[in-house]
């Protein structure tokens, strides 16, 4: 049985896709291109395809994982390509590589965003960061199935950090730019809770809904705060891989 592990994008309109959308889009495509895909036992059975660590709704994302099994093996570039054209623009496999290593779940231990916050001075938002990152807890709101849950939301956050404006901004009106790094916890800290504790601690209270991206995820690097790639370990090991044999054929003889 063959794994395969997919990078794949939400973009544009497409970020309001829920991840249940996608989850139907996605086995639509699986049948369209025709992939050879094992299946779970039992008397319905299904796909067997592995989701991680899904971005909210109505966020973009360059960096969505899954991981499929395939009955059949498969080059992964060409099985990403056939993917790609069988799911609408917006949703985009960027990348695919096959499974070398265990354990892509417990890679995803950080994300990076990129927080759009149109109407809001970059000074503002400097200001509104400083106190946030000053702040020893920072407690937020979140309503869940049953209640309305309280929690802190500092310890998870790595960093926090203005960016200026952005090149891109189509009127005169004032935006700032936010990179947040965040760790992976429970309960999740996502980047609303981070709006929520920056209008906590500083009122920092936007005039439009901020426009959030998730640039990055997977293993969070300590000492830079920067989030690794996943599917590294994968790439490195097809390549060492490569190399052995490589070094096997030139030792036969001739």
């Amino acid at each position: 049985m063959q794994r395969i592990r997919l990078r794949y994008t939400k973009r544009g309109r497409l970020r309001f896709t829920s991840h249940r959308d996608f989850q139907r889009a996605f086995e639509r495509a699986l049948r369209r291109a025709e992939v050879p895909m094992a299946y779970s036992a039992g008397f319905t059975p299904h796909p067997k395809v592995s989701y991680a660590n899904a971005a909210p709704t109505g966020t973009g994302s360059e960096a969505e994982y899954l991981e499929i099994a395939l009955t059949e093996a498969r080059d992964p570039e060409l099985l990403r390509a056939l993917l790609d054209e069988s799911l609408p623009a917006g949703l985009d496999v960027v990348e695919a590589v096959e499974a070398r290593t265990s354990g892509l779940a417990d890679r995803l231990t950080a994300s990076e965003w990129e927080l759009r916050l149109d109407g809001v001075e970059p000074a503002e938002a400097e200001r509104a960061v400083a106190a946030f990152k000053a702040a020893e807890a920072v407690e937020v709101q979140r309503m869940t199935k049953n209640d309305v849950r309280t929690f802190d939301a500092r310890p998870a956050v790595v960093q926090l950090e203005t960016q200026g404006e952005p090149a891109d901004r189509p009127t005169d009106q004032p935006c700032a730019i936010l990179r947040l790094v965040v760790r992976h916890v429970t309960p999740a800290v996502r980047p609303d809770d981070v709006l929520s504790g920056l209008r906590a601690v500083a009122d920092l209270a936007p005039p439009v809904p901020v426009a959030v991206t998730r640039l990055a995820q997977g293993l969070l690097d300590e000492e830079t705060g920067t989030v690794t790639d996943p599917l590294a370990p994968d790439r490195e090991a097809a390549t060492a891989l490569i190399s052995a044999g490589s070094a096997a054929a030139a030792k036969a003889p001739a």
